[in-house]
């Protein structure tokens, strides 16, 4: 095989393939050149993106062109560089003896892409999955908690206290221990004497006795008083 005619037809190709995008690097004592590859998305801000650098060997395309990647900078921690050159190596391995440039560039832009479907999916799936949290949350913040019959209890204790119902209770209790005026009266037979007394203070009581010196001057007839009937008022008509 001439290994430097094919190198040197592949070159020639690539660049009317990538016309544009492909930049030789250098062209001895072999060709070594970049091709940048992107996934979806990557022109609208957003995907994956980087260069691979072929150099070709002395046996190329019977052995596997040494392979680099430049400008991966945009790659987060779920893409590994590794992977991607064990993938592109794997490839080259299965198509010894061909040109393989081209099928390599494909398969690198068909690894990213598959990279970035799945960056894609796994942030919508945390998006979800917040969404989803937010909403158990919410859900539950108006479901309140369980009551119990422990939490119930301790929950009206609680109440109580913080209503002072204990204290009225314990003041209610102290005032049914006072006794009425009638229980105090019969316990107490001081009370009972205080009434002697006062009859017995029988001086200490004075009768102003200017106020029956009028009862003569009162008109008052015995017919009057006989014609008087409890209960009835006033006289009877004919």
């Amino acid at each position: 095989m001439d290994y430097k005619y094919e190198q040197t037809s592949e070159v020639e190709a690539l660049d009317s393939i990538y016309c544009g995008d492909m930049q030789i690097l250098e062209t001895k004592p072999f060709h070594k050149f970049s091709i940048p590859i992107k996934s979806e998305g990557y022109d609208d801000g957003e995907g994956l993106a980087c260069n691979l650098i072929f150099t070709y060997t002395a046996k190329y395309p019977e052995e596997l062109p040494i392979i680099e990647l430049d400008n991966e900078d945009n790659f987060d921690d779920s893409v590994h560089k590794n992977e991607l050159l064990e993938h592109l190596t794997q490839q080259g391995t299965e198509n010894l003896g061909m040109v393989m440039i081209f099928t390599l560039v494909s398969a690198g832009q068909e690894w990213l892409n598959e990279k970035w479907d799945y960056i894609k999916k796994e942030r919508e799936e945390r998006i979800l999955a917040k969404l989803k949290a937010d909403e158990e949350a919410e859900l539950k913040r108006f479901e309140g908690t369980r009551v119990t019959v422990e939490s119930f209890l301790a929950w009206r204790k609680q109440f109580e206290i913080d209503m002072g119902i204990p204290a009225r209770r314990e003041r209610e209790a102290k005032g049914k221990d006072k006794l009425t005026g009638k229980e105090l009266f019969l316990i107490d037979t001081t009370l009972n004497e205080s009434d002697l007394k006062f009859l017995d203070d029988g001086d200490a009581v004075k009768v102003d006795e200017s106020l029956f010196q009028d009862l003569d001057d009162l008109d008052i007839s015995d017919e009057e008083d006989e014609d008087y009937v409890p209960g009835q008022s006033g006289s009877e008509s004919d």
